[in-house]
């Protein structure tokens, strides 16, 4: 009503005051949405975290395979590796690589080994926040935690995950979520290199009472062992 009797007093004034009330409504629409989108992504968010910590609340073991991607800036290229992965929780871990680089990654309480079979040689040290750069599917075990560990926000669909104190090299974790039993379906891994490690999961087992053994890597005579105590 008010843009008619403008449009009968003077034509000009008219198209200035339509484009107002336009270029008004659009901007209370357009925040309108806005706030629509921050408050569902928000919410969004925090349904995956608590659905997350739910499911680690009840796991005591995982088991499964993996695909890894690791993109390297400085050589320009991007390796793929493929194996399957054993955790008892909170820390008894195993992953076996396979393929033309076959390697084992055990980690059993504060201790890590990387036992690189080609080679004939294996790395033993202690195993820390500062360490998961070295093995960064270590982070499976602790994503029972996100809220403590991590500030958390939303990113193109995933988990934006940034550490609160430092661990290692890592910059950022982003978690694609999954609605099978196990939540989580991949994560990706970005470091202070602008390096980026893929790691998709699959064919996830839980609760399938892995031993302690499992964990207890023996090697073979002949291996050279490096260890690294700082």
């Amino acid at each position: 009503m008010v843009c008619l009797i403008i449009m009968n007093w003077n034509c000009k004034k008219f198209k200035s005051n339509v484009l107002l009330c336009a270029g008004s409504l659009f901007s209370l629409l357009f925040f309108h949405f806005f706030l629509c989108t921050v408050s569902s992504a928000d919410s969004s968010v925090d349904d995956d975290i608590t659905r997350i910590q739910k499911a680690y609340e009840n796991i005591k073991d995982i088991k499964g395979s993996f695909t890894q991607k690791s993109h390297i800036k400085d050589l320009k290229r991007t390796e793929t590796y493929g194996g399957e992965f054993f955790i008892k929780r909170p820390t008894k871990m195993k992953w076996e690589y396979k393929g033309k680089t076959p390697q084992e990654v055990l980690i059993n309480n504060d201790e890590i080994l990387i036992y690189q079979k080609r080679e004939k040689q294996a790395f033993k040290g202690k195993f820390d926040r500062a360490t998961y750069g070295q093995a960064p599917i270590a982070l499976l075990s602790g994503f029972g935690r996100i809220q403590e560990e991590f500030d958390v926000s939303n990113k193109n669909g995933r988990l934006f995950l940034k550490p609160k104190k430092p661990m290692g090299n890592i910059v950022s974790i982003e978690i694609e979520t999954s609605e099978d039993k196990f939540p989580i379906k991949s994560f990706i891994v970005n470091d202070s290199r602008s390096n980026r490690i893929e790691i998709t999961l699959k064919d996830v087992e839980i609760n399938t009472g892995l031993e302690d053994k499992l964990f207890e890597l023996s090697l073979p005579k002949g291996v050279t062992i490096f260890e690294h105590n700082p």
